[in-house]
């Protein structure tokens, strides 16, 4: 939006993200060193063991000051090198690399080694200087090259993949080392280390690295599917087999192809610049479907396996700049903003129709690091802009008196305990580099290659110790059409003229593709079908009642089957399909099926609430993740409840309060156990209480750890209960506790989404940047539940949810009884889903069609709003979570089936 930027403007926000970095940094320092990371909420370190534990997201951890290291060059690109010198000091006084822990490879290489690295990049190149750093000896490649031989005993397999997870004191194969029975890794994992390794040989001189990290890259680029030229997202270590054959550009799978790349750039080997190229016209080819990138099956590339991206794939418009492909870096950057424009933030997964899948929001920097990289390439200032708008949000939704905590749901704005270590790393340095200006950064940042975590390597070292022979490989590639690929970096004054109005020209007809867009299908079918044959049926527009509808399914080998109890079955054979393409057609509808039965199961929990702390000195800014009540006043339809907190007596709240006066007009805190939750609703609002907030009474609960709930009711009717009830872990509720011993006045909100904090705020005096610009927030879409721990190489992501849910869509004079499948059952050993009709008896003048004949849409999400409170009041002892029979049988049969279907026509590798 509008002219350029002026540089005072620009040297503000410069300033602001100088400002911030302390704030976070600092933070660390105080409260959390020599432990990993901050949890900016509790304000402590988190020591790995001492927190009840995160599954995979803590094998980053390993207690060696991870995120001291991570931040190293961050330190000296914003130019605080005093600071640099202190901080490599501590390093080198404080961190051991010999603990007894395990960590992920991937993890420790791109942060540790990366930091490590970075670090010593940055320090020999200051002392050269001649002002800071004169007494730096090379140390930090010391550590480095320590480290490295830490890692080396991962690589002992017979592919040459690195086993995940290594044990930094004892390796992988003794038995204290807890370690070394993984089968599979992640593409990521395995192809994430050249970077790295590869400096270090040449730092060094001890070429042994680099050799094993090109091992790695060699063995998965001889696994790749010959004939889509895609690669999975996890595979066996030993066996080379792909384990998870979908294949996108997201998490699992993201910084091998910009490894590949910049490979190519550090080291000068073109055998690295021909692979990115190929594997690059096969996502552009399959997964590109502008704006979106969509994750497809490596053995059938036409066929869609997922109905939603996620947040990794944000870096992908960064590394198209630097290959010099434009225009879809700007469609997919700008389809993006839109949707964190809509939520504040990425959401760590969203469906094609820009609908939340998963809620959280990790701090995650790869869409800065886009944003920096168009602006570098276009010079729009529109890129600016967007800079702008992610540091406003980072302050009124992310910042907390300690750092700043990640989000735990983008849609009622609650915190997690959690700010990891590559929010420094990254974020920080590309919305600095975002607005400074040449004569702001003390060396050429054009002299270093960016690792995935934004860590420094020097371009110089693709001429030192080149033990390693350049094959020339290209006599393999007869098959490729060299015409599509550029075998030289792109020249950036050729490619883009600087010039913002071209970035415009783009941009513009994506405008409003994410409020506008009706519940989509995908786009990549029509092609697949020869022109005038109709495309296949989407699970989403399926209606039981349409014979029309069940004669594709008969064309497309799935039967249904009516069961005695009102259900519906879906059961497919291949093998009676019509056709391949129509077995094909089946397998994707039975897939959506799932898919989409995952979707509106989550969407038909009820979603979290949120407990805002907003007296001094919080006001506001930290938003506590809290369960609903099945019973009492219902905070989505009324606003919210605000009140001063007090303790109720007994604390348990199971009999009459002995403290009435205390807690009169306020919210009161009691303990969880001994009674119903109704019950203890029941004796605080006889003593005068305007809300209760119910705290879990085992020790170390936490929401970050344990997935929320509904307090149910006493099987009674609670009707006569008026108040907001909320349920707090034990790690939260001790937040608001350890609140009172230090302020006793706290003053909390309890809402369904953190209110801004310019309302909160109206007339007191408080610090500026608490309060920016404040857009008014939408309403937003009922949220889903969380799926708990996603981790960047996301091995475990697809859960395909316990219940199949289908909006019958019948017309709305036919029938008041709409039909909402519920749950499943296994069938015989084929794919089944099945659908029942529920409880609910929905408006007879709703209509349930997505989309509508005329182009109009109409909006799904309300629809899911009014049916799951039309289900919650006509209901509320049901708790959404046991309702259904778990499909793991389903599961098995179904991924059986995948595979049979593929080796029916496999192509042969």
């Amino acid at each position: 939006g509008g002219g350029p930027m002026s540089r005072e403007e620009k040297q503000k926000l410069g300033n602001q993200v100088l400002e911030m970095f302390d704030h976070a940094y600092g933070n660390y320092m105080e409260h959390a060193y020599p432990a990993d990371e901050l949890m900016p909420l509790t304000c402590r370190g988190r020591v790995r063991g001492q927190e009840p534990s995160r599954g995979d997201v803590d094998d980053a951890l390993g207690k060696f000051s991870l995120t001291l290291i991570d931040s190293l060059d961050t330190l000296v690109v914003l130019n605080k090198t005093k600071e640099f010198e202190e901080a490599v000091r501590k390093v080198l006084r404080d961190v051991n690399l010999d603990n007894d822990v395990v960590v992920s490879v991937f993890e420790t290489n791109i942060r540790v080694l990366g930091g490590l690295l970075g670090g010593h990049s940055l320090a020999i190149m200051l002392k050269e200087k001649g002002e800071h750093m004169q007494w730096y000896n090379d140390e930090l490649l010391q550590m480095a090259k320590q480290l490295g031989y830490k890692l080396l005993p991962a690589f002992n397999t017979t592919s040459g993949l690195p086993y995940p997870r290594i044990n930094l004191k004892f390796g992988i194969r003794k038995p204290e080392a807890r370690t070394g029975t993984e089968t599979d890794t992640c593409t990521a994992c395995a192809g994430t280390l050249i970077l790295e390794f590869a400096a270090l040989s040449r730092f060094t001189g001890a070429t042994i690295f680099e050799e094993y990290a090109r091992k790695a890259l060699d063995f998965l680029w001889e696994k790749r599917q010959r004939s889509s030229n895609l690669v999975g997202v996890t595979i066996n270590i030993h066996t080379g087999d792909w384990v998870r054959k979908d294949s996108g550009v997201g998490a699992g799978i993201d910084s091998y192809y910009e490894y590949l790349l910049k490979a190519y750039v550090l080291l000068g080997d073109d055998s690295f610049l021909e692979r990115f190229n190929t594997h690059y016209d096969a996502i552009m080819r399959y997964i590109s479907q502008p704006p979106l990138l969509l994750d497809v099956h490596i053995h059938k590339p036409m066929l869609n396996a997922r109905t939603w991206m996620d947040a990794l794939l944000a870096f992908f418009p960064g590394l198209q700049v630097l290959k010099g492909d434009i225009r879809p870096a700007i469609e997919t950057h700008e389809m993006l903003y839109q949707v964190i424009k809509k939520h504040n933030f990425l959401p760590e997964a969203f469906t094609t129709d820009f609908r939340v899948h998963w809620a959280q929001h990790p701090l995650r920097p790869e869409f800065a690091e886009s944003t920096y990289f168009l602006y570098k390439a276009t010079g729009d200032p529109y890129y600016l802009e967007v800079g702008k708008t992610l540091i406003e949000n980072l302050n009124k939704y992310a910042r907390v008196p300690c750092g700043f905590a990640a989000m735990k749901d983008v849609r009622t704005g609650s915190h997690e305990d959690r700010m990891d270590s590559f929010f420094l790393a990254e974020m920080f340095k590309y919305l600095y580099l975002l607005f400074a200006d040449k004569e702001d950064i003390i060396f050429d940042i054009e002299d270093y290659i960016f690792t995935t975590e934004a860590h420094l390597l020097p371009l110089w070292l693709s001429t030192t110790n080149q033990s390693i022979s350049k094959k020339n490989t290209t006599s393999e590639y007869t098959e490729l059409d060299d015409s599509n690929f550029d075998w030289t970096c792109p020249n950036t004054q050729i490619l883009f003229p600087n010039d913002p109005l071209y970035a415009q020209s783009i941009r513009e007809p994506l405008k409003n593709v994410v409020d506008k867009s009706c519940p989509r299908g995908i786009s990549r079918v029509e092609e697949s079908f020869r022109s005038g044959a109709k495309p296949p049926l989407r699970a989403r527009d399926f209606m039981a009642t349409n014979p029309e509808h069940l004669e594709i399914l008969k064309k497309m080998g799935v039967s249904l089957i009516h069961l005695k109890d009102g259900r519906v079955q879906l059961i497919q054979h291949a093998i009676q399909a019509a056709s391949s393409v129509d077995a094909e057609d089946g397998l994707r509808f039975m897939q959506e099926m799932i898919e989409l039965s995952s979707q509106q199961q989550k969407e038909q929990q009820l979603p979290p609430r949120a407990v805002q702390i907003v007296s001094h000195p919080f006001f506001g800014r930290v938003v506590l993740t809290a369960g609903p009540a099945q019973f009492g006043l219902d905070l989505s339809k009324h606003k919210e409840t605000r009140g001063f907190v007090a303790s109720s007596k007994p604390y348990n709240g199971c009999s009459e309060l002995t403290n009435p006066e205390a807690v009169m007009g306020k919210i009161a805190l009691i303990q969880r156990g001994q009674c119903m939750f109704a019950e203890k609703a029941r004796n605080i609002q006889n003593a005068g209480a305007i809300g209760g907030i119910v705290i879990d009474d085992n020790e170390g609960s936490s929401s970050d750890t344990a997935p929320l709930f509904q307090m149910a009711g006493d099987g009674k009717d609670t009707d006569d209960i008026k108040i907001p009830m909320l349920f707090l872990f034990s790690k939260e509720g001790s937040i608001i506790l350890d609140a009172i011993r230090e302020y006793e006045e706290v003053e909390v909100l309890l809402s369904d989404k953190a209110k801004d904090r310019a309302a909160i705020l109206k007339g007191k005096m408080i610090p500026s940047y608490i309060i920016n610009s404040n857009p008014e927030m939408e309403n937003e879409e009922q949220p889903s539940s969380e799926n708990d721990s996603q981790n960047q190489s996301a091995e475990q992501i697809i859960s395909i949810s316990q219940a199949v849910d289908l909006v019958d869509q019948e017309s709305p004079e036919e029938s008041s009884l709409n039909s909402y499948p519920e749950s499943s059952s296994p069938a015989d050993s084929d794919d089944a889903a099945s659908l029942s009709p529920s409880e609910q008896t929905s408006n007879p003048t709703e209509d349930h069609e997505t989309t509508s004949l005329d182009g109009e849409c109409t909006d799904l999400d309300d629809q899911l709003q009014e049916q799951s409170e039309t289900e919650e009041d006509s209901n509320p002892n049901v708790s959404w979570g046991k309702k259904v029979q778990p499909i793991d049988s389903i599961l098995a049969d179904w991924n059986e089936d995948i595979e049979a279907f593929e080796m029916m026509e496999k192509d042969e590798l």
